[in-house]
């Protein structure tokens, strides 16, 4: 059986005693010859995975090749999005296919949403603690 991995949660806005405290998971996105590590946001009110533009591009891929267009919603709604595919690997686990909406926008993070890194991870959320622990799906101890 695979046990989770803790991770704490991140403070944004640096230095300042009022900084929100969110849940950034450290991810290894992959896509051919490119691997970039990030921090991505656990969103659990988002119905799909998001990568901003620059993102995509360090990962090589180009624009203008992608041929799935998407529409997003929310403050990403004005923007074209495109889907896209790379691989995830979060901490020793084996890696996972993940489908991003790939945007424009160079204003978000990555975002980590219900399609589909929750529907390939199992992730529990302790706000209290400030922490969150995460473990591919359905290998519980």
């Amino acid at each position: 059986m695979t046990s989770p991995v803790r991770f704490d949660y991140a403070v944004t806005e640096a230095g300042r005693s009022n900084g929100k405290s969110l849940a950034y998971l450290p991810i290894t996105l992959s896509h051919g010859t490119h691997m970039l590590v990030v921090a991505g946001l656990l969103d659990t009110g988002s119905t799909v995975n998001v990568l901003p533009h620059h993102v995509g591009l360090q990962l090589g891929f180009v624009w203008e090749h992608m041929t799935t267009l998407l529409h997003l919603t929310g403050s990403l709604a004005r923007l074209p999005a495109r889907g896209v595919v790379a691989s995830g690997q979060v901490a020793s686990f084996p890696p996972v296919e993940l489908a991003f909406a790939w945007t424009q926008s160079t204003d978000v993070p990555v975002i980590l949403g219900q399609v589909n890194l929750f529907m390939e991870f199992d992730v529990c959320f302790f706000r209290s603690q400030a922490a969150f622990e995460v473990r591919p799906k359905g290998k519980s101890d």
